[in-house]
């Protein structure tokens, strides 16, 4: 392993949770927290990604470092360069570290921020154990987002999950039972439950038709969950501004594409299914407006906002 090397390298509208969706108990401010927050599978809207770039202010100790070189698939996933007229420059090298960063009262947590490995996933939950026991971890919460059949216009929902019933702190509404894919950070969670160490996590519902472009709105909720949850003091007002400027955007793109009626459609089910007469949020055909139709209203949102991140 490696240690204490320095590393060079509420909310706007449409994301506050009900209030009654709060669980009772306060936050617990005295234990020692891992975030784990990959990007990979479980990154809609980017939420994970964004959020943890918020938690890793860039200037904390780097408790430990993954060989990523191992695990990382880089046909599949190329990292980007910059060519200058007749050189590279700025080669975006993957990492994925174990960061111990302060909140603004100076508490310290950790972070597992990075790509979600591509191989050698037993290898990696088993290093992540080891990291667990060495800095004595009392909670791993993971943070993942999904695309979900919601509207922009509505609170975003956020579904809580543990290795054990005592810790789900909050109410979850959508309470399916269904067969998904795994990812590494899903595993990496039901590892250490059969290893006896305690984790949880949260997992935002992000529209679908804004699950391929950076949603800082998933990120809030994902933070505020932790926030209330642990009692980290951190300054999420950059985040509500920017999501607050895409929310401006979405709107101005779906005046401009007649796109009303789909996001009333949308409006209509999620309205439903709060008020407890549907049984699900994920999206279908018979119900909801397909990918494709959204995918068309939104193209021209889609294209700037990805020409946005490639600039």
């Amino acid at each position: 392993m490696q240690w204490s090397r320095r590393r060079e390298d509420k909310a706007p509208d449409g994301v506050t949770l009900p209030d009654d969706l709060s669980s009772e108990p306060g936050p617990v401010d005295d234990q020692n927290v891992l975030i784990v927050a990959l990007d990979g599978f479980l990154s809609a809207g980017s939420g994970p990604r964004i959020a943890a770039e918020h938690l890793v202010s860039g200037h904390g100790e780097i408790m430990h470092s993954f060989d990523i070189d191992a695990m990382f698939d880089y046909r599949a996933r190329r990292p980007t360069l910059r060519f200058h007229r007749d050189h590279y420059l700025d080669y975006d090298e993957p990492r994925l570290d174990v960061v111990r960063e302060h909140d603004l009262t100076g508490r310290p947590y950790y972070v597992l921020a990075g790509p979600e490995p591509d191989f050698l996933w037993e290898r990696f939950a088993a290093e992540v154990r080891e990291v667990v026991d060495d800095l004595d971890i009392d909670l791993t919460l993971s943070l993942g987002a999904v695309p979900m059949g919601v509207p922009h216009t509505r609170p975003m929902l956020v579904t809580a999950h543990g290795t054990s019933p005592e810790l789900i702190d909050r109410t979850n509404l959508w309470s399916a039972e269904l067969v998904v894919p795994s990812s590494a950070q899903s595993m990496l969670e039901y590892r250490l439950g059969s290893w006896g160490h305690e984790a949880a996590g949260y997992v935002a519902h992000v529209p679908h038709y804004l699950a391929q472009v950076d949603y800082p709105g998933a990120a809030v909720v994902l933070l505020e969950a932790v926030t209330d949850r642990i009692g980290l003091q951190l300054d999420l007002t950059p985040l509500r501004e920017r999501h607050a400027g895409t929310m401006v955007d979405i709107e101005q793109q779906i005046a401009d594409q007649h796109g009303s009626e789909l996001v009333s459609g949308l409006e209509q089910q999620y309205d439903a299914f709060t008020r407890g007469a549907a049984q699900s949020l994920l999206a279908s055909d018979e119900e909801l407006p397909s990918a494709e139709e959204l995918a068309g209203q939104f193209e021209q949102y889609l294209a700037r906002q990805r020409k946005d991140g490639d600039s």
